[in-house]
Parts: C-alpha cells; sequence; structure tokens
C-alpha cells in the first residue's frame, strides 16, 4: 500500500501500523466511473495505463502462485457440499485451464489481484486503486484480466486497454493470456462469494447453477432489481461467476487461446 500510494496508484498515505493492520488514507470523493471524460474507450485507456504503472512499482512480496490460490478456494468450496455434484464439470475444467496457461514464476509484477470497479476510484479527473488487502506479486494478466472483465468487454475496448497497457498494438498471444486469466479471474470470484455464502447461510444446498448471464447479473444491480452485497445477490453472484468459467473453459475461444499459447 505504501508503495502504492509513493507511486501515485492509492491515494496518499497518512498513517499505517503494518503490527496493528492500521491504515489511514487521504479521502477521495468517488464519482461515477461511467462519468469518466471521453467515455468508455478513455477509461479503458485509462485503466491500462493505471495498470501499467502498478507494475513497474518495486515488486511486491510474494504469497502464492494464483493457479494454487485459485485450486485452494475451489477445494475448500468443493468441501463444504455447497454444489455437491454441481461443480464436478469445474474441476474439469480448472484442471485443463491449469494445463492449458504457461505460468512463469519468473515474470511475476507487483498486483493488486482485485481490481474490480469497486475498488477504482475516479475523483472527476484520475483514478486510484483502493482495497489493497489482496495485493501481492503475481502474473501480470491478473489485474488485466480483472479490468477487461468488468469495464473493457468489448474487443475493442480490450484493446484499447491492453494498447495503453504494453505501449503498442497487443497480440495474439497477449489476448490469449488475458482470455485464460480471465477464467481463473472467474472461477476465484465464484469460490470467494460462494464460501460467504457458506458462513452467511449454514445448511444451504444449491440445486441447479441456473444463472443470468453477467450482463443481465450487472443490470439487475444497477436497476434495484438485486441490492449489491444482499444474501440473495451474493448467491445469484456466485452462481454467475461459476456458469460463466464453466461456459468460458467449455468454448471454442477457451481452445482457440490455449493453441495460441501452446504454438505462440
Amino acid at each position: 500500500m505504501r508503495a502504492a500510494a509513493e507511486a501515485g496508484i492509492a491515494p496518499p498515505l497518512l498513517y499505517a501500523d503494518p503490527d496493528a493492520g492500521v491504515a489511514i488514507m487521504a479521502f477521495v470523493q468517488g464519482r461515477a466511473l461511467d462519468d469518466f471524460p471521453g467515455g468508455a474507450k478513455a477509461l479503458a485507456h485509462a485503466l491500462g495505463n493505471l495498470a501499467a504503472r502498478l507494475q513497474a512499482t518495486a515488486v511486491f512480496p510474494a504469497v502464492a502462485d494464483y493457479p494454487s490460490i485459485v485450486g485452494g478456494l475451489f477445494d475448500r468450496l468443493q468441501a463444504t457440499g455447497l454444489y455437491g455434484v454441481l461443480l464436478d464439470p469445474h474441476r474439469d475444467g480448472f484442471e485443463r485451464l491449469c494445463a492449458a496457461y504457461p505460468w512463469d514464476a519468473s515474470g511475476l509484477v507487483s498486483s493488486h489481484n482485485d481490481s474490480h470497479p469497486g475498488n477504482i476510484l475516479f475523483d472527476g479527473e484520475r483514478l486510484w486503486l483502493i482495497d489493497w488487502e489482496t495485493a501481492y506479486r503475481n502474473d501480470p494478466a491478473v489485474d488485466l484480466a480483472i479490468m477487461t472483465m468488468y469495464r473493457a468487454g468489448t474487443p475493442d475496448l480490450q484493446e484499447a486497454l491492453l494498447q495503453s497497457w504494453c505501449g503498442r498494438p497487443s497480440n495474439a498471444v497477449l489476448r490469449a493470456r488475458v482470455f485464460l486469466m480471465r477464467q481463473f479471474v472467474k472461477l476465484f470470484y465464484g469460490c470467494a462469494n460462494g464460501l460467504y455464502l457458506c458462513e452467511t447461510n449454514p445448511g444451504l444446498v444449491e440445486t441447479d447453477m441456473v444463472a443470468p448471464s453477467p450482463a443481465e447479473f450487472s443490470a439487475a444491480i444497477r436497476e434495484g432489481r438485486l441490492v449489491q452485497n444482499s444474501p440473495e445477490a451474493q448467491r445469484v453472484g456466485a452462481r454467475v461467476a461459476l456458469r460463466s468459467f464453466l461456459d468460458g473453459v467449455t468454448s471454442t475461444a477457451f481452445d482457440d487461446a490455449a493453441a495460441v499459447l501452446h504454438t505462440g
């Protein structure tokens, strides 16, 4: 957090006590990301630049490799029995994903690892990243995957973000890495939401994995049909992420991306 604040990525750090786990940062009055000047493409460009600046800082401490972290969460979720055999296809997909993604421990960088819109503040002029609880050394594609998943879902917006991040047009290998990493991210969020659901609803057992699309889920939150962070929204959100993960790892796009990385 201190490194991020010194790099101007996080708001100024006013006080920090690592032993007590207390940090006080300067207050930033946030505005809606949809108000970003220049619209969605300019926002995508700014997000790519933000990720690049973060990854240029002195590398954060290591924790564990991301696939192992996601796999550990998945093991814990399966052990709860919340979804029963409904997660068996996800296990197969996760193993295929681990085999397809070329993990490179020598290329890890400083990473926020939870850079969804709720942790990105727009103050009317620029972007800030907040909530650094999960920050550690990670694959450079992790924050790119999260940012493209939430705020740059179309090919042209993804390209704007990736070009801003790397300073040149993206290539097939980079796009394939980000696509596969998005599947890790979906499973991470699905497991995290599912485990939270177990804690708040002990004894709950899901009997199906029916879920709206991510776009439909976002619309329900935006229009007030689901209350953000409510138990029901957490329940639906977990299924959305898990369903989206399964759709991703069983798609032809997954096979194409795996092939690119195998030959690239």
